[in-house]
């Protein structure tokens, strides 16, 4: 008899040391799953920031200019010179033909052009010419000239300021 109960407390020992074993194996792959889904979820939230972020900036400082149902977008650059133009936003404005490869505006105030890299303007270049303190769309290659500074480059719709004339509005991009 005494055999026998050795062997029921064998597998009475037996049993609650596989299920012990099992409650801590299942803890401790808990624990990876855990941190293993914390991990994939962190990244995921990094990638989302990340994507958002690029977003914002590149629509940050993006205008629009509107004319008789034609549209030109263009990205600012991040110098002074754009900001100050992008803070004068909304405008409407005359546009004028400048040359023959240019479409020039006046903006209301004068732009602050400290930090501003000088352009080498080609079509699709946004630019100011600080002494006279005009806004130049290029529709075809022009160079660089003293006190021509860049704001930006087109993005869309630049087979568009060739035909632009008369009144235009330009508005932030949003």
């Amino acid at each position: 008899m005494m055999l026998s109960l050795e062997k029921l407390l064998f597998v009475l020992l037996l049993s609650l040391s596989i299920v012990f074993l099992s409650v801590l194996l299942s803890g401790v792959l808990s624990q990876q799953t855990y941190a293993q889904t914390a991990a994939k979820t962190a990244v995921e939230l990094s990638q989302e920031s990340t994507d958002t972020t690029a977003e914002e900036e590149e629509m940050a400082m993006s205008i629009r200019v509107e004319s008789e149902g034609k549209t030109i977008v263009f990205k600012l650059n991040d110098s002074s010179a754009a900001e100050s133009f992008y803070e004068q936003l909304p405008m409407t404005v005359e546009v004028e033909n400048y040359s023959n490869n240019e479409k020039i505006f006046y903006p209301a105030n004068k732009l602050n052009v400290s930090d501003t890299p000088l352009v080498n303007a080609k079509e699709g270049t946004l630019g100011y010419y600080a002494p006279w303190g005009d806004v130049i769309m290029f529709y075809s290659d022009f160079g660089s000239a003293s006190g021509l500074y860049e704001l930006g480059e087109v993005v869309s719709g630049g087979e568009n300021i060739i035909s632009l004339s008369g009144t235009i509005e330009i508005h932030k991009n949003k």
